[in-house]
């Protein structure tokens, strides 16, 4: 981890959050937030890269469920077919705008592969989920800088 925010900079960021945003387990937010102790880093970039990468993650999982194999998503993507199918209830009840939420843990990646499997709108998928983990990106770096400015 140390070599890719380190040697890396930006574009670490933006692989350890498209690793997260994916298949593997990680978490991108804590990854960003050790990268607010850098000195000199750029809050604006560090969202930005964080977000692309973790929405290109995202659209990955996306990309396996519209493939419409079963036995990927449960094996891949680590989500049961019982969350599956409760995610699918949800998206067919919402829609595409549901992904502004596939930035919450472990459901997000359920809620991404069912908007995939169920073939919502892949640009409205991919709007709407660079809206939502935008969010969560600007709350994390702000509202960590702004408790660390504290102390």
């Amino acid at each position: 981890m140390e070599f890719l925010l380190d040697q890396l900079g930006y574009l670490g960021v933006l692989i350890s959050a498209f690793i997260a945003g994916s298949v593997i387990p990680l978490s991108s937010e804590a990854i960003v937030a050790a990268c607010l102790a850098k000195p000199g880093i750029n809050l604006v970039l560090l969202l930005i890269s964080a977000t692309i990468g973790n929405v290109l993650g995202g659209m990955t999982c996306y990309w396996m469920g519209s493939k419409g194999k079963d036995e990927w998503v449960i094996k891949y993507a680590h989500v049961s077919p019982e969350k599956l199918a409760r995610a699918q209830r949800m998206v067919s009840a919402h829609g595409a705008w549901f992904a502004i939420l596939a930035w919450i843990p472990i459901l997000g990646s359920a809620i991404t592969v069912a908007l995939g499997y169920m073939h919502a709108n892949k640009w409205a998928v991919a709007f709407f989920m660079t809206i939502g983990k935008a969010i969560r990106y600007a709350v994390i770096i702000w509202g960590v800088d702004w408790i660390v400015k504290l102390f």
